[in-house]
């Protein structure tokens, strides 16, 4: 079983993978043409991540995914406001059919400059219309310089996402 990690193009999560396996900061500047497989070992379990990449031509195989992952990992790009009610619409859509998968949004590069705060993601995605019966769950992250240790958002993140997939199995 497969954690999904999916968003728009540009939100970061190849670099949030990345920062996820390594707990270092890799930048990635190349966009992901296709699919990006990482597996992540903690303590507990092995995870592992499937990103498909978010432009408008590989979109629709997200999908195609969806029924066989045990979560979805939704990334945007905090400081794309223009893009926000795209990726809300997307994410709406994902979910609509599955109402029981957990879902991670991660409002990414928290760090820039005009990023929107948390209860701005909130309310731009629309997150209270999703529902109750699902386990959702919205954190703020960043990707900080290169090589430097990860955020604590990000070690957070990672944890819950270890944890959500404990539960799940």
């Amino acid at each position: 079983k497969q954690i999904l990690v999916l968003g728009l193009d540009g939100a970061g999560k190849t670099s949030v993978l990345h920062s996820l396996a390594t707990n270092h900061v890799k930048r990635s500047v190349a966009p992901t043409e296709g699919f990006n497989a990482i597996c992540i070992n903690t303590e507990e379990s092995q995870m592992e991540f499937l990103e498909i990449g978010g432009n408008e031509s590989l979109r629709s195989y997200w999908k195609m995914y969806l029924p066989k992952v045990l979560l979805l990992v939704y990334v945007v790009d905090s400081a794309d406001h223009a893009r926000l009610p795209v990726a809300k619409q997307l994410l709406h859509q994902l979910i609509q059919n599955n109402s029981t998968l957990p879902v991670v949004v991660l409002a990414n590069k928290q760090d820039l400059e005009g990023a929107y705060c948390i209860t701005d993601i909130h309310d731009a995605l629309a997150l209270s219309d999703i529902g109750d019966k699902r386990k959702m769950f919205l954190i703020g992250t960043h990707v900080a310089e290169d090589g430097s240790e990860i955020s604590s958002s990000m070690k957070d993140a990672k944890e819950l996402i270890a944890q959500l997939v404990l539960e799940t199995q």
